[in-house]
């Protein structure tokens, strides 16, 4: 009998969220944050509740469950049910925040931070056949800074200090993810080509295409990608020490299909003017400043952005080229987006929905990444990979974030005013 009531009692815990007025009261948000200027916030409705302000802040208004901005400044909301508060809810509206909209396809040219570490080789000293860098305990993935205390940023580098050295040890300052360590690296003389020889595979550069996410006028700022580049070898995070854009000329698209995923197929120049600077390579993409203003012509002014709470399921748009360097507009569907008060890169699920670009490109594509998704007139995020089983899905990462990562405050000091 205690058994059967104890299953009693929690089957009754469980399901008290599923009973329609507390799924309706877990589902209001603790904090909303709101942009002046722009469209007001629909609270959930708790059957026979009312909503009543903190008099004390004028940043919004409230009508029945509706909130709507007036200005920036805090605010806090309130839950009354039979004249008693139930639930409260604060409120913040910042400063309106403005950034055009990309979808241009890019060219990426960038110099690593030292030189990357991708192979080990054998070099044969007639004794035996060792890589002198795999004895030192250099590692794939590693990056070389200095040797013997001179700093390396080319191939070139490396190369001309060892033939210098003629033999001797060398003293390598390396990095290692996050750590730097110093080891001794013994060169071997290569019997094969006569040279001295230190057994690593190494480069110094790296190149891609992508597409523009954002750019923010004010600050010169842009966003593109929306993930990190990686070194094709390595598979680890480029660190870099520099790198430029360059506009890129689309000239056809491998199709996907389920299993394996298409790309678009593009050219640029390394002798092609940059058009901007490269000075971050994140998890949420690549950042830096333009040297002037560039165009989509297809939505060329200045577009508010959504919160990852203001993202609706349903309908929307990303913009990207399919051919040469022209931007169009394609329609897509939001399946999912997941409120998210820190950053994380993978926020929505899409899917694209419009014949065209399925016909052309079987849905996401290498490439793509970094494509803006509009919905409702704001910039909500970006594409950034495609589902491998299913090249018409994949995910996108909130706008918020990226921004961030390109250090343009959306907070605007208020947060840390509070």
């Amino acid at each position: 009998m205690r058994i059967m009531i104890g299953l009693i009692l929690l089957v009754s815990f469980l399901s008290i969220p599923f009973i329609p007025p507390m799924s309706q009261y877990f589902s209001i948000p603790d904090e909303i944050t709101l942009f002046d200027e722009q469209d007001g916030y629909a609270l959930p409705a708790i059957a026979n509740s009312t909503t009543s302000m903190d008099q004390e802040n004028e940043s919004v208004e409230a009508f029945s469950n509706n909130i709507i901005p007036k200005q920036p400044g805090k605010s806090t909301l309130f839950y009354e049910w039979a004249g008693m508060p139930i639930k409260k809810v604060n409120v913040e509206v910042l400063n309106d925040l403005k950034v055009i909209p990309g979808g241009q396809s890019i060219g990426v040219r960038l110099h690593t931070l030292g030189v990357l570490v991708v192979g080990h080789h054998l070099v044969d000293s007639g004794e035996a056949k060792v890589s002198p860098g795999e004895e030192a305990g250099i590692k794939v993935g590693d990056v070389i800074l200095e040797i013997n205390g001179k700093k390396v940023k080319k191939v070139d580098d490396v190369a001309a200090i060892v033939n210098r050295a003629e033999g001797k040890a060398l003293k390598v300052k390396v990095k290692r993810n996050d750590k730097e360590f110093t080891t001794t690296l013994e060169p071997k003389y290569d019997n094969k080509d006569g040279k001295q020889r230190i057994g690593l595979y190494i480069r110094d550069s790296a190149a891609g295409i992508g597409t523009m996410t954002f750019y923010h006028p004010e600050s010169k700022k842009y966003g593109a990608l929306g993930h990190v580049i990686s070194d094709m070898d390595t598979r680890k995070p480029i660190q870099i020490h520099d790198g430029q854009l360059v506009p890129s000329n689309v000239t056809s698209i491998e199709k996907g299909s389920n299993g394996v995923p298409g790309e678009k197929n593009a050219e640029f120049s390394i002798e092609d003017e940059s058009i901007g600077s490269i000075t971050k390579n994140s998890p949420f993409g690549i950042f830096g400043e333009l040297k002037s203003d560039i165009k989509n012509n297809v939505m060329d002014k200045p577009m508010p952005i959504a919160l990852s709470h203001q993202v609706e399921q349903g309908p929307a748009q990303i913009l990207t080229v399919l051919e040469g360097q022209k931007v169009e507009a394609f329609d897509i569907e939001i399946v999912s987006s997941v409120p998210q008060k820190h950053p994380e890169t993978k926020g929505m699920i899409i899917k694209i929905t419009d014949p065209r670009l399925l016909e052309k490109t079987g849905g996401i594509v290498q490439g793509m990444s970094g494509s803006p998704i509009i919905q409702n007139g704001k910039i909500i995020g970006a594409v950034t990979h495609v589902f491998v089983n299913d090249s018409t899905s994949g995910y996108g990462v909130h706008i918020e974030w990226m921004l961030q990562e390109a250090g343009i405050d959306i907070y605007k000091g208020q947060k840390e005013a509070s």
